[in-house]
């Protein structure tokens, strides 16, 4: 990911705030705790680095919607847009993104992220499960921090978004794992599920950065719905090179959404289609040495390019959002381009 001046700036003033937040933790008797902490967060413990942090790009959405209120479309108060007074809400977002990646990788049993041992297999289930809530906990601490730069009303609406947030993360992880193994889903259940586990944390970076912003409540929409598309728009493209994507490029596995059984857009459609897909996937688990054929057939069936139609129809309501929250400035050019970063990713 290329970086300019100001985002390199934002990046380090999110780490920093990330880091304070974590260092609650650190007291002597406590301390074995706050590492479980720093090393899911890629801070410390074998393989630490910027691999092992990601990309921060949720936080990094949020301060861009931030800094990108046009002065125009700002409220009649005269306030005055910094960035770095809204650097507690971008932390609490990541730090929320992160508390459900620790439970996630138990609920899936996923030994690895990014290439080291996950919490719980390092220090086993019940202990990663704490560790998850005070993810959890100490991003609500975080948000809270606002309170020393923005009036209380503003502080309890960041909150409140943050809250509703959360429930629609847990909302959509139930159904991700409740509808494991069905074969009588709709399209319509799947866009449930991404709406609450990817597309509600994305729409809240933006609605969250704008509202910190003193952007107008019509603004302030529209900068909402830019993120949620851009959510949704992301996770088909995901399903996509879930299937069909070039493994040394992606860094994830063709195989592995057909093996695991994953309803994707691109299965849920050939199943309504009730073709050779369809009868194939209800006879038993697809094996690794039968992908290439059954990715094959469910491109013949149009699955791989009636997602890639949705995706784009999706990427176009986002940009039409865009259009609509008139992000200004370079920091607005940095948000469209980092939003155009994520739903062209090479194939």
């Amino acid at each position: 990911m290329m970086t300019s001046n100001l985002q390199q700036t934002m990046l380090s003033a999110i780490e920093t705030e990330l880091k304070n937040q974590v260092a609650r933790l650190d007291q002597a008797h406590t301390k074995p705790f706050q590492e479980m902490l720093t090393y899911h967060m890629g801070w410390t413990g074998e393989g630490a680095g910027s691999n092992a942090t990601g990309k921060r790009i949720r936080p990094l959405i949020t301060l861009l919607s931030t800094a990108s209120i046009n002065r125009n479309e700002q409220d009649n108060k005269g306030n005055e847009i910094n960035w770095l007074h809204a650097v507690s809400a971008a932390s609490a977002i990541e730090l929320i993104h992160n508390f459900s990646l620790v439970h996630d990788d138990i609920q899936d049993n996923s030994e690895l992220r990014r290439g080291r041992k996950t919490v719980w297999t390092k220090w086993g289930q019940p202990m990663a499960i704490n560790a998850g809530d005070a993810l959890f906990v100490i991003a609500y601490q975080s948000i809270l921090d606002l309170s020393k730069h923005y009036p209380s009303d503003m502080v309890v609406q960041a909150s409140q978004i943050l809250s509703e947030v959360c429930l629609k993360l847990t909302q959509g992880q139930y159904l991700d794992m409740a509808y494991e193994n069905r074969h009588d889903l709709s399209i319509e259940d799947y866009w449930h599920v991404i709406g609450g586990k990817t597309a509600s944390l994305l729409s809240a970076c933006t609605h969250i950065g704008s509202l910190l912003g003193y952007a107008k409540p019509e603004i302030v929409e529209a900068y909402r719905l830019f993120g949620y598309h851009v959510g949704l728009a992301f996770q088909v493209q995901d399903d996509v090179l879930g299937i069909w994507g070039d493994e040394a490029v992606t860094g994830k596995s063709a195989a592995s959404d057909l093996v695991e059984g994953k309803n994707s857009l691109p299965v849920l459609f050939a199943l309504e289609k009730n073709g050779e897909f369809a009868k194939r996937w209800k006879q038993s688990p697809i094996k690794p040495e039968e992908v290439n054929e059954i990715a094959n057939l469910l491109e013949k069936e149009g699955a791989k390019e009636y997602a890639e139609k949705i995706s784009a129809e999706q990427t176009q309501k986002a940009m039409s959002f865009a259009e609509q929250a008139k992000p200004d400035g370079e920091a607005g050019q940095l948000l469209l381009g980092l939003a155009n970063m994520l739903l062209k990713r090479n194939q």
